[in-house]
């Protein structure tokens, strides 16, 4: 991909677009079975339409998923630009995935059923207040966005939900089959995206945080005196929001941006993007991999979250302009009447005053009622609302270009068990994930697999890297060696672990770098738990930044790979509930 320019989407293809959207489908649900006990932070959001077109428009666009080439990326996003539209960002990282109640879904007098956000969770207490003063209970199931995204415009959530409360609505009316099937949408507070900075690189820069502008923190990125940790953009509403502020702030549209503007912008954004030293597919862990991140000085994240940090931060949203989320209520058109009065009485209580005072002193999100203050930590002076892209098309081009041009590259060891336990439909559940997932894999992204038995299997260790010019030789080359893996000998995890990290090498590397580990048992050979944790720590600083990403599957001992996460700052998956091609695609957020 040429550096100036952004890659076409009118080249979608309908049988594509019917095997991404299958495979789409079939991920959400085993994603989100997978992800209780893990909020999930995926807000991907859609494009803008025309009223988005003049300055100053709403918040939240969305963007597709790009493949790795432009027909099969631009026929990924025709699925894809609505399944990161929903995806509610899990701002404090709490639970995520589909969460359902003991009650079940069926319809209840005097109970709202809702399709929510996880980071709704803290309203916990304002709703249960709620619930007394009018007497309707919101009984609310968490979801992830492919999920969602697929129960609305399929018709399914029909059938389970009055409404549904997310971050935004503006990318669901957007599409015929879901604007069609949403309602009486009523905005109950806003929390725009920001910057946390450690006070001590406040102080070393000499900003004055109410005056910073996007091209002052871009050029203090560019000067190397800054760096940061932000989500995926495929996968976060927070970090769209960011890659969409950041473009429209140093290209300087005035109104939505065009595929010009991004062209304008990318030199500087190629730029800004070389400050990112932490990408991650959820808020929670982002916030917990920056707190063991000494050489990050800050995070991208809603003004809510950031203030209500463990470690002060000092929050800037940039003088220019910021992109807000706000968070509707919105009855599904489905919903019977008794749920509509129903649904009245609860926003008429939400929007009170009084009930908006509370929502800001205890969310740190700000109020949307006039005459209600916000919370005393929230600043006071208004920032313009940035414009979004004026197209699914610049949308696509923008992520694209972020993915495949603007990022730092990924590099990633794939630490494979074929060990006897693993022959038969094991193994060939393996193959078809790893098949599956070169269809992720961005422009100028190293891979390794790695597979072992007894011990590494030396003759079977290869190494791609996808070459932008020619992407298809080294997906075909990962998929023939994915098929030539053989089970055979005993599970040496520890040992294949520390191979992993002697491999990546000590020299810093400017990528984003990490390891996956798929296990189907317990270690039976080579070293001890005890011994790859005492040569974990003696590794030089810049290696143990290098996360493990277990994958728990089969038989493989939880608490041995929670361990190995916890140690080095990884996160633990869990295939044992789902698919392992789910997995391996939901770990696509942390690299």
């Amino acid at each position: 991909m040429n550096h100036g320019t952004t890659r076409p989407v009118a080249d979608r293809t309908a049988p594509a677009a019917r095997r991404v959207t299958a495979r789409l489908r079939r991920t959400a649900a085993v994603t989100v079975a997978r992800l209780a006990g893990d909020r999930n932070d995926r807000y991907d959001r859609n494009d803008r339409n025309d009223r988005n077109n003049r300055s100053g428009s709403r918040d939240t666009t969305a963007a597709p998923t790009p493949r790795r080439t432009a027909a099969a990326r631009a026929a990924r996003a025709v699925t894809a630009v609505l399944a990161l539209a929903l995806l509610a960002t899990a701002c404090s990282g709490g639970d995520g995935g589909d969460r359902a109640d003991q009650h079940g879904t069926e319809y209840r007098t005097g109970t709202l059923r809702v399709l929510a956000s996880s980071e709704l969770a803290d309203m916990g207490p304002i709703l249960d207040e709620a619930a007394k003063a009018t007497g309707v209970t919101v009984r609310p199931t968490y979801a992830g966005t492919l999920d969602a995204v697929e129960r609305i415009a399929s018709g399914e959530a029909d059938k389970s939900y009055d409404a549904v409360w997310l971050s935004s609505d503006d990318y669901l009316r957007l599409r015929p089959d879901t604007a069609k099937r949403i309602t009486d949408e009523t905005p109950i507070m806003t929390s725009p995206v920001a910057l946390g900075v450690r006070p001590a690189a406040v102080a070393r820069l000499g900003w004055d945080p109410a005056k910073v502008t996007w091209s002052q923190l871009h050029r203090a990125v560019a000067d190397g005196k800054l760096t940061y940790g932000m989500t995926d953009p495929k996968r976060s509403n927070s970090g769209f929001s960011a890659l969409v502020s950041v473009a429209s702030g140093l290209s300087g549209a005035q109104s939505a941006l065009t595929e010009q503007d991004v062209t304008k912008a990318t030199p500087r954004l190629k730029e800004f993007f070389t400050g990112q030293k932490l990408t991650s597919g959820s808020s929670g862990w982002l916030a917990t991999a920056y707190a063991r991140r000494t050489d990050v000085d800050a995070l991208v994240n809603y003004e809510s979250v950031l203030l209500s940090a463990p470690e002060e931060l000092t929050v800037i949203r940039p003088s220019d302009g910021v992109v807000t989320a706000d968070y509707p209520f919105t009855l599904l058109t489905s919903a019977r009447p008794e749920a509509k009065a129903a649904a009245d009485r609860l926003t008429a209580y939400l929007r009170s005053p009084d009930t908006q005072r509370r929502i800001t002193a205890t969310t740190l999100r700000r109020p949307v009622v006039a005459g209600v203050r916000p919370a005393s930590a929230l600043a006071r002076d208004q920032r313009r609302e940035l414009p979004f892209p004026g197209s699914r098309a610049v949308a696509d081009g923008l992520l694209d270009a972020y993915d495949n041009t603007l990022r730092r590259p990924s590099r990633t060891v794939y630490v494979l068990d074929t060990s006897g336990s693993m022959g038969g439909e094991r193994l060939d559940r393996l193959k078809s994930a790893l098949a599956e997932l070169t269809g992720d894999f961005r422009d100028r992204e190293e891979v390794t697999l790695m597979p072992f038995g007894s011990s590494v299997k030396q003759d079977e260790v290869r190494t791609h890297t996808v070459d932008p010019a020619s992407p298809k030789a080294a997906l075909d080359a990962i998929r023939a060696d994915a098929r030539r893996l053989s089970a055979s000998g005993g599970t040496a995890v520890y040992s294949s672990l520390r191979e992993a990290y002697r491999f990546l090498g000590e020299a810093p590397s400017d990528s984003f770098t990490s390891v996956v580990l798929m296990t189907d048992g317990e270690n039976t050979d080579g070293d001890p738990a005890s011994a790859f944790d005492a040569f974990y720590r003696s590794l030089p600083a810049e290696q143990q930044r290098t996360p493990v990403f277990p994958v728990l599957f089969g038989d493989s001992d939880r608490d041995e790979l929670d361990h190995i996460a916890s140690l080095t700052g990884g996160k633990l998956f869990d295939a044992t509930r789902g698919s392992l091609d789910g997995a391996f695609e939901e770990i696509r957020g942390y690299q």
